[in-house]
This record gives C-alpha cells, structure tokens and sequence, in this order.
C-alpha cells in the first residue's frame, strides 16, 4: 500500500464567491495482500492518528453515558441542564478521554499480535482472562466504529 495525502486546503471565505472549493490532494495504491489481513493493514495507520487526536484535541462530542463507567456518567440533573442550555457537566471531557483510550488500547493489541501469548504459559491457558481482554479489544473497535464521525480536532 502507498498513501500520499496532503495538507488540508486553506479555506477562504471568497472562494464561495469564484465557485472554488479547495481539495485535499489524495493518491491511494491498495495491493492484493492489503486486503488479505485489512485490520492489520489499517492498524497501524489508524494508532499513531487517534494518539495524535488524543494529543491535540480542542473539543468533545458528546458521549453515550453508556459507554463510559458510571463514575464518569453525567446525572439526570446534569444532562437536562445541557439539554435547556448547553452547558457541559464537570467530567464531559474525562468521557471523551475514555473513549478514546479505549480505542487507542484495543489498536495498540492489534498493533501487537501477539497479546493472546500472554494468557499461555507451559501447561496453562488462561481462557477467562484471555476472553475478558478479547472483550475489551472488541469494545474498543465497537466505540470506534460509533464514534468514527466524533474523530475531528
């Protein structure tokens, strides 16, 4: 696989005016064997940008509170108060880090490959905690995929 992708364009507001809209210049070259083990491919593209993203952000979106722990859940009285006028409750942005995290973990094991060598030993298979941490990788991708449109600076 080859990826040339280049800045991102200055917009400026007259070029409404003269029917030009900037692109970002892209050249993709997907081979035969990219797509043979894709999650493995993309990977180790997708790490470094959500680690990055993590690094950099300026906002939050908002985030199911079903999908954090309930110490970072907003209370009812908190949610209606961003309902009436916007305002943020006090662990808004710890959400998002969580999610975050989440997906910057389960990539990290992708990355790895080997993260199930850790639950065999000798004579031993440690299934239960081998399927806990499988749960977790797959969450991780499960909040990916929900919040793919939430990945913006």
């Amino acid at each position: 696989m080859k990826v040339n992708i280049g800045p991102v364009p200055n917009w400026r507001f007259y070029h409404d005016w003269f029917g030009y809209t900037p692109k970002q210049k892209t050249s993709i070259k997907i081979h035969n064997y990219d797509t043979w083990g894709m999650d493995h491919t993309l990977a180790p593209i997708i790490l470094p940008m959500l680690v990055q993203l993590k690094e950099t952000k300026h906002g939050a979106p908002m985030v199911d509170m079903k999908d954090v722990p309930k110490e970072l859940r907003a209370t009812k009285a908190q949610q209606n108060k961003y309902a009436e006028g916007g305002d943020v409750d006090p662990k808004h942005f710890e959400r998002w880090d969580y999610i975050m995290d989440e997906m910057i973990w389960a990539f990290e094991q992708k990355c790895r490959d080997d993260w199930q060598s850790y639950y065999y030993s000798y004579n031993d298979w440690d299934m239960e905690g081998m399927k806990a941490e499988q749960e977790r990788i797959s969450n991780g991708f499960r909040l990916f995929g929900k919040y793919f449109e939430s990945l913006w600076d």
